[in-house]
């Protein structure tokens, strides 16, 4: 870890290489009035919007939609299988796994044709009191239990001693989109009215807590959390029972879950403040919680070590070395795909595009969980069998 003074905010890197959009960032979020104590970047750190992407920024009475980001929520689930990964064959994966798969879970932007059960929603909240909520209510009785594009996937891997595993990566749908991008406006409505020192450019517009507007998006984040863990957890049970119809004997260990998206009250050094994690997950002491690598590379079950200085924090994954439309431009998909096939990977690449989630367009996984080895400690390691993108 490396600690840089940024306009008098200690900043701390795990990461190794930033951008300069990245670097400007940082240093938008250090002339921050409100930032309290100092600034975190995780090993996966890379440029995002206003806020890098594994940034961690814990605030003074204040939330950053932007520094939450769009897919409120968003993380990973994984659960262990009772199933010997060498007695499932190619064909039986293909054929029968992931075909199943597909016919129980929409992909990209695709949604259910009929409304699920809303009992498969978060329970306990008042959807009259959540203005974006109540207005997609129709819309995301479809989406939920929806896998989504970009960088989601459905993974199957093996861990070292052979057993099968499953993984998933998917966040709010567009819920949380709509719901970022209501609160930013009204923000940045409120910094204009404030005349806030926060420029527009940064793209930081903030919600004090002593604001309506801070509370209603509290309760629409907390809302955006609990339907994206739905949104893993019906999935999961939908693999399940595509597996189970395929080994009639299989068993499923409970879900380990982790969010990576969201702001959270917390208590860190000596004070209440609202941590924000932007593609960062809590990494508490004895914490269980997930790393996954790209379609190519390892993923990894961990346990948090409770750092302090990481705001009790550590990565959400490998992070991206490329930009989307670089790696498009840039990858060679040949290379990518031989380098897959040779693994005996069942892949998601079919075009020039999938680019933007190959591989090569990933930091080295390897390398980043050197970099974190004071926050976390590696249970186990997981190697992907077969993968399933969204379009």
């Amino acid at each position: 870890m490396e600690v840089k003074v940024i306009k008098n905010s200690p900043v701390k890197l795990w990461v190794d290489e930033l951008d300069e959009k990245a670097i400007s960032q940082i240093t938008n979020l250090a002339s921050l009035p409100f930032v309290f104590h100092h600034i975190a970047m995780m090993p996966d750190a890379h440029a995002g919007m206003g806020m890098p992407i594994g940034g961690v920024l814990a605030c003074k009475d204040v939330v950053i939609p932007n520094a939450v980001g769009v897919d409120i929520g968003c993380g990973m689930c994984a659960v262990k299988t009772n199933i010997r990964s060498d007695s499932l064959t190619p064909d039986i994966i293909r054929k029968q796994i992931m075909s199943g798969i597909r016919a129980q879970i929409p992909l990209g932007m695709k949604r259910h044709k009929t409304q699920q059960d809303e009992s498969y929603l978060p329970q306990g909240f008042d959807i009259d009191k959540l203005f974006v909520v109540r207005s997609q209510w129709k819309s995301i009785k479809k989406q939920v239990g929806t896998l989504g594009g970009g960088n989601h996937f459905i993974e199957l891997q093996k861990d070292e001693e052979g057993w099968l595993w499953i993984m998933i990566h998917s966040g709010s749908r567009n819920l949380g989109k709509m719901v970022g991008e209501h609160y930013n406006k009204l923000a940045k409505q409120l910094n204009a009215q404030y005349h806030s020192v926060v420029s527009e450019d940064m793209k930081l517009a903030f919600l004090p807590v002593c604001a309506k507007e801070f509370k209603d998006y509290w309760a629409e984040m907390e809302y955006c959390v609990a339907f994206a863990y739905c949104n893993r957890r019906l999935m999961m049970q939908r693999i399940e029972e595509v597996i189970a119809s395929v080994v009639p004997d299989a068993e499923f260990e409970p879900m380990i879950n982790i969010a990576h998206n969201y702001a959270a009250w917390e208590k860190h050094f000596g004070e209440t403040v609202v941590v924000h994690r932007k593609g960062a997950t809590l990494a508490e002491k004895g914490m269980i919680g997930i790393i996954p690598g790209s379609q190519g590379t390892a993923s990894y079950i961990v346990e948090g070590l409770g750092n302090p200085d990481s705001f009790n924090s550590c990565s959400h994954g490998a992070g991206r070395a490329l930009s989307r439309s670089m790696a498009i431009h840039t990858l060679d998909m040949q290379a990518e795909i031989a380098a897959l096939e040779a693994r005996g990977i069942i892949h998601a690449i079919r075009s020039q595009a999938d680019m933007q989630e190959a591989t090569g367009a990933y930091k080295d996984i390897e390398k980043v969980m050197e970099n974190q080895k004071d926050l976390v400690r590696i249970k186990t390691r997981l190697l992907p069998l077969a993968v399933i993108k969204g379009d």
